[in-house]
């Protein structure tokens, strides 16, 4: 007969779990397969990843588990599983990606490498610690432990573990689409991102969009010597720099109407002036750029941003003295929900035209991916993850109605109608994406902790 527990012996537990290094043990395991997306040479790893690693891992918790082919991309096949307890539980519906960006052998710290978990004091290294392998590993983690210790859970689960965030989870929204019957659920519960303060639990609701478009301009064949040619030739760098500098200022702000948001609705306000940003162990915030007269959580959290990710003109490795052919530049919105991006190609041709720049080519850049979604602080799914932490740290929460970063939620929000409750297990200092990309310890139990505790409230309070 199973011994029962209460609450806060499960979370004990799960602290057990952590300080007896089987977390470590876990993820190390998962760290160690080569999950490169972007790397087309990895078919096997990305495969094993699901089939391997994951498969086994939710067949002992007892989940039905199957792989199901993308429709885009063949290489990168999706993970469904599910346990289901009984008809009328709620139901969760949790989500996480097995692949990272590359590797970057060679360029970590000496003594770091990208597949091997590697510990430096509280620091934990290796490629997909955060991003998103740790993440993912906590929440499925918190399950079993609860599993273990009572043989159930109290509610159902379904799992969708994808293998191409990193390249922009291409098939995520056909495979939502054509499996919305299997990934039915009252909710979805799911990590990714950076807390707002590594010391802060936060929940995110949504995520902002991202659209990227490229600017050109080519004026002639050939590059001619700047003595002989300099002042009769027109340059298209200097002529990119100031059609960049009529859409956005030098402070920032955007000066295409049609890329700015209507505004900050006074529930989202609200949220917002709740948030304390600071860049804890990150880079120093420029509190002087972006959006005037918003907070720092609004420039962030509630507004657009344009920016420049690339600029080219000449041979900038090489400088020779020559007036150039051609200057392009990659340009980068974040929007917020209730935004339109559908229309922003035509909203810089008509701005960029009316600024006498008819010449500049804009091509927008295909692999955009994510609309802006929200999720409203009065949801009672919200309240309720926030009522759970609270009681499992007595600390407060932060509450943000959308991430800075773009994550494909509306796959689960409009697509399969889901309230989205993310929680991160990481923080903006995480180096993630970038060589010597480590996850925080105290965070990852601290995560363990409030995920036991808020799947523990899901079996005996749920929402009304």
């Amino acid at each position: 007969m199973r011994k029962e527990m209460n609450r806060e012996t499960a979370i004990a537990k799960a602290e057990a779990y952590f300080n007896n290094g089987f977390f470590f043990k876990d993820l190390a395991r998962r760290v160690a397969y080569p999950t490169e997306s972007q790397n087309k040479d990895r078919v096997s790893e990305l495969r094993d990843y699901l089939e391997k690693e994951i498969w086994p891992y939710l067949d002992k918790m007892g989940f039905t588990c199957r792989i199901v082919k993308n429709p885009v991309n063949q290489r990168l096949p999706f993970l469904i599983a599910q346990r289901i307890e009984g008809e009328t539980l709620p139901t969760v519906l949790t989500y996480g990606h097995g692949d990272t960006v590359w590797g970057m052998e060679g360029s970590w710290r000496p003594g770091l490498e990208p597949w091997r978990l590697i510990k430096k004091g509280d620091r934990w290294y290796g490629r997909g610690t955060v991003d998103n392998k740790g993440q993912h590993t906590i929440n499925l983690a918190a399950l079993n432990l609860l599993l273990r210790e009572q043989g159930k859970l109290g509610f159902n689960v379904k799992v969708l573990i994808e293998i191409g965030e990193e390249m922009g989870s291409p098939g995520l929204h056909e495979i939502c689409t054509q499996e919305k019957d299997a990934l039915r659920a009252d909710v979805l519960i799911a990590s990714d991102g950076p807390r707002i303060d590594p010391y802060k639990p936060t929940i995110f609701g949504g995520s902002r969009g991202v659209f990227n478009f490229d600017i050109s301009l080519n004026l002639r064949e050939g590059e001619h010597h700047s003595g002989n040619w300099g002042g009769l030739l027109a340059n298209p760098g200097i002529i990119l720099a100031h059609a960049i500098s009529s859409m956005v200022d030098s402070r920032g702000k955007i000066l295409v109407e049609a890329l700015r948001p209507d505004g900050i609705s006074e529930p989202i306000q609200k949220a917002l002036a709740e948030l304390e940003v600071t860049g804890a162990q990150g880079p120093d915030i420029d509190s002087d750029w972006g959006e005037p007269g918003l907070s720092l959580a609004e420039k962030v959290y509630g507004w657009n941003t344009l920016d420049v990710l690339a600029l080219e003109c000449g041979t900038p490795a090489n400088p020779v003295h020559a007036i150039p052919s051609s200057a392009w530049a990659r340009c980068h919105i974040r929007f917020v929900a209730g935004s339109h991006p559908q229309g922003f190609i035509a909203a810089v041709r008509k701005h960029l035209d009316e600024h006498g720049f008819e010449q500049i080519q804009i091509t927008e850049i295909r692999n955009n991916n994510g609309m802006a979604t929200r999720v409203s602080p009065d949801n009672p799914w919200v309240k309720w993850a926030i009522g759970s932490f609270e009681k499992t740290t007595d600390k407060k929460t932060a509450f943000l109605p959308n991430l800075g970063g773009t994550l494909p939620n509306d796959a689960f929000s409009d697509i399969l109608s889901l309230p989205t409750i993310w929680v991160p297990h990481s923080y903006g200092g995480c180096s993630q994406h970038a060589p010597n990309e480590h996850l925080l310890a105290p965070i990852a139990r601290e995560g363990l902790r409030l995920m036991t505790g808020l799947f523990w409230d899901l079996a005996e309070h749920p929402p009304n």
